[in-house]
């Protein structure tokens, strides 16, 4: 598997069952660091493309990951090692239940918290354990994903997450059981004729007006929106 080369770093994904795709990029470009976050966190980095991506855009000091498959944790390693920003970039092999707990006893919190979550439900399971992991919700479901983020986001943080747009609905309010309130949402399409495929979310402890947003990444095959290309084009070679 060929490295995906972006401006500014590349990903080599040759160990990992998860490789760079639409949803993380989209992430990476769309969670909001206009606050100037000191501490970020990205649950389940699979290439640590997301966290590569915050690195360029932000000058937090601290980006953690932390990711459950140990191919994956070593890929993103090698990958943040690789990096200009190798000394604010760390990732930690375990569950993200147990980090989280681990963080919450040390009364640590996270400005900002990205998820590009597992989100296969296990009707659709493959003999890969490893693709399982990476996407399935059974290592991961949301609400252990929602509750370990109230547990261990700041007062004033963020949570950015993308989903499938089938889950809105429920995320949200597992987001409102937790004392997480909607901000913002972009609801992606491919193309202007196709459904709606993904939602971009953003949640805080605050209540605010929601601020909803959509998004076409094609016009046609190849060729890209204006909105896409301006949310993208800091990071893809050809944009």
């Amino acid at each position: 598997m060929k490295p995906f080369k972006f401006k500014e770093f590349t990903v080599h994904q040759d160990k990992t069952a998860m490789k760079v795709g639409t949803d993380g990029v989209l992430l990476g470009a769309w969670c909001s660091v206009d606050d100037y976050p000191d501490n970020i966190l990205d649950i389940g980095s699979g290439t640590g493309v997301i966290s590569l991506m915050i690195a360029q855009r932000s000058d937090a000091m601290t980006i953690d990951a932390v990711e459950i498959d140990e191919n994956a944790y070593e890929q993103t390693v090698a990958n943040f090692e690789e990096s200009d920003w190798g000394d604010r970039l760390y990732c930690y092999n375990a569950t993200f239940n147990e980090f989280a707990e681990e963080i919450a006893e040390e009364e640590e919190t996270y400005d900002l918290i990205v998820s590009n979550p597992p989100f296969y439900n296990d009707d659709f399971e493959t003999d890969d354990v490893a693709r399982n992991k990476a996407r399935f919700t059974s290592s991961l479901s949301f609400k252990e994903l929602i509750v370990g983020v109230s547990k261990i986001l700041s007062e004033k943080g963020k949570f950015c997450v993308v989903i499938p747009f089938k889950e809105e609905t429920n995320f949200i309010n597992l987001g409102i059981e937790n004392n997480l309130r909607l901000n913002r949402i972009c609801r992606v399409k491919g193309n202007e004729t196709s459904e709606i495929k993904r939602c971009l979310l953003e949640f805080s402890f605050d209540e605010t007006e929601i601020q909803e947003e959509s998004l076409i990444i094609e016009i046609e095959r190849h060729q890209y929106t204006e909105d896409y290309i301006n949310l993208t084009k800091d990071f893809y070679l050809k944009m």
